[in-house]
């Protein structure tokens, strides 16, 4: 597949990365020289330095037979007006736009990016999608990371294990035996910032992350099992009223009636934008989420969860770990930065959210091929999560999974029949229709891409 990715940032570096580890042709546009270096310097990809909607840079990067394009420059009108060129002059079949500007993105303007005025596939926005992350993890507690599959029959979900963990320093194979009610399929654990897909003789130990795969309705056990018995949060404090801290509490003021909500805002314009946007029933502060006596007349001390979603990531970490000494019970943080990643678990922060992260999963969702669902990246490229329907014709169906010879890294997560979830097991035989979660090393990706080329297009 011939891409154009449009950015060289951090998103648009990710995405490059990963296409081009499958063999894709990929050339990366961007007007920075320095970045435009740093890719050719880590990468197998082409690399322009030029305005990226211009059409003779585009045509240069040959936009003429390419397959999509990818916008994620730093600027909402460079990345509509590429897509607006790539498809005009050149044809370009699927393209995508991140937009930040929540201006363009109002209800009663959609038809904005129709097919007739701008033609824009696919709009991402990561501060939308990071507040729906941050959601989820607000409902369920214990868990530093929460995706919902299959429309939410099946969840991904990610724990960090300590010494009062009840399944630790036991062998996965006995999970079942030890545990005869938890149907989980462990599929990464994360140890000392390394990420391995586990065998059936591995062990989780203190201190490690552990993904695992389990039906929706058995969260509450399976959390139990990894020692996290947290009730929901019903007082929440949100440090930073940008367009994160904004959709946060609304959503919050939507959904959880239970929940009180209070915004620190430094700015005091936007702290005025913020509370006339909000029904009433959240207090929105001025100041700085840093100041130990604002953060004691926002009652951090009595407050359940403190989520800081500000535009700097030292902030995050510092206010996060500020109200955590004055007794809050659980941080969630924003961290643009993965360096930081190892370093604030070890610290005390409890969920770290990157925006990266989660915009490269939302984009290769779209760039996966066949019947897929949804795709999500786990731990800075270990694998991916991915959703996808298992046809007739797939090699999945019809035998049991002990007689099916899977490329290595590749785990089945969970068979969603109808209503029914199942948690596979080497007799476990897959049907025609299957909602099959599956799971797959980065190195792997490509060889189950083969695998089910030709037979099936499952990817």
């Amino acid at each position: 597949m011939k891409v154009i990715i449009c950015g060289a940032g951090q998103v648009g570096f990710s995405i490059g990365r990963y296409l081009a580890a499958e063999n894709n042709d990929v050339t990366i546009i961007d007007q920075r020289a320095d970045l435009i270096r740093s890719v050719t310097d880590a990468l197998d990809v082409q690399a322009i330095v030029g305005h990226a909607s211009l059409p003779t840079v585009l045509e240069q990067a040959g936009a003429e037979d390419a397959d999509m394009l990818i916008a994620v420059t730093h600027a909402d009108e460079v990345n509509m007006v590429a897509c607006q060129v790539a498809h005009s002059l050149f044809n370009v079949p699927t393209k995508m736009a991140r937009v930040r500007n929540q201006s363009y993105l109002q209800p009663h303007w959609a038809n904005l990016f129709s097919r007739e005025n701008m033609p824009i596939d696919v709009i991402i926005s990561p501060e939308i999608e990071v507040a729906r992350a941050v959601t989820r993890r607000l409902l369920v507690p214990g868990a530093m990371d929460v995706i919902p599959l299959a429309n939410d029959r099946v969840r991904l979900m990610g724990v960090r294990c300590t010494e009062r963990t009840p399944v630790v320093h036991t062998p996965l194979r006995q999970l079942t035996q030890l545990f005869p009610d938890l149907n989980i399929v462990v599929v990464g654990i994360v140890r000392n910032d390394r990420a391995n897909v586990p065998s059936a003789d591995d062990q989780m130990l203190p201190g490690d992350e552990v993904y695992f795969v389990v039906a929706s309705d058995r969260t509450e056990r399976a959390l139990s099992a990894f020692g996290h018995e947290e009730g929901a949060a019903r007082r929440i404090l949100i440090l930073g009223g940008g367009n994160i801290g904004l959709f946060l509490a609304q959503a919050l003021e939507r959904d959880f009636p239970q929940v009180a909500a209070k915004v620190i805002e430094i700015n005091r314009e936007r702290s005025h934008l913020v509370a006339s946007t909000l029904t009433g029933r959240t207090t929105v502060l001025v100041g700085d989420g840093l100041d130990p006596e604002l953060l004691e007349e926002a009652g951090v001390g009595q407050t359940e969860a403190v989520i800081a979603v500000t535009n700097e990531d030292e902030t995050n970490v510092l206010a996060s770990l500020l109200a955590k000494r004055y007794g809050c019970q659980r941080a969630i943080t924003l961290i643009n930065k993965s360096t930081y990643n190892t370093l604030v678990s070890s610290l005390g922060v409890d969920v770290v959210v990157n925006p990266r992260a989660i915009t490269v999963s939302k984009i290769l969702q779209h760039v996966r091929r066949g019947r897929i669902h949804s795709v999500h990246s786990l731990h800075e490229g270990f694998g991916e999560l991915i959703e996808a329907d298992a046809l007739e014709t797939s090699p999945l169906v019809g035998k049991p999974l002990k007689d099916i010879n899977l490329p290595t890294g590749v785990l089945l997560g969970a068979v969603v029949r109808g209503d029914a979830v199942i948690s596979p097991r080497g007799n476990t035989v897959v049907q025609a229709g299957d909602r099959i979660i599956l799971f797959a090393t980065a190195a792997a990706i490509k060889k189950v891409e083969k695998l089910f080329s030709v037979r099936l297009e499952f990817f």
